[in-house]
């Protein structure tokens, strides 16, 4: 492998590099929402199993389980989508990588940046279906004193 000293060719590479950089921020801002998401989730769900193992309103039980069975699936949700976008951020990682490399020294699997990339928007899009979803269902459980059914 020959290593290119011309300062335009190395210019050039780490411009094409960054321009996935911008992904990476949008994904990092987003696995910082996700988490809080998570993290409320969480504390939701620690103080509905302590209402329940107290034992104070017997007749509001069946209702904290449901609601523990509803979080469940939320952080799965959360979980399953934060996982998605480390996937999205570490594909996005190998197209700077190969990027750069076939810039600066002909790396011969150009092609490798290609379904990186593609492979890192298709978990960002899925990631965003787990966050769509967990919002619909927290949402769902918002009753401003109505009756849920």
């Amino acid at each position: 492998m020959v290593f290119p000293m011309d300062p335009d060719t190395v210019s050039h590479g780490i411009q094409l590099a960054v321009a996935p950089v911008f992904l990476l921020t949008a994904v990092s801002g987003m696995i910082a929402a996700v988490a809080q998401r998570l993290a409320r989730i969480i504390d939701r769900a620690r103080n509905v199993e302590t209402r329940i193992k107290q034992g104070t309103h017997p007749a509001e039980d069946a209702d904290g389980y449901a609601e523990l069975a509803e979080l469940r699936t939320r952080g799965l949700l959360a979980n399953s989508s934060i996982a998605l976008l480390t996937s999205c951020a570490f594909l996005i990682g190998v197209t700077i990588v190969v990027l750069f490399l076939g810039e600066t020294i002909d790396f011969p699997g150009l092609r490798i940046s290609i379904f990186s990339f593609l492979g890192g928007v298709v978990c960002f899009l899925s990631a965003l279906i787990c966050f769509m979803v967990e919002t619909f269902i927290a949402t769902r459980l918002l009753n401003f004193g109505r009756k849920r059914r």
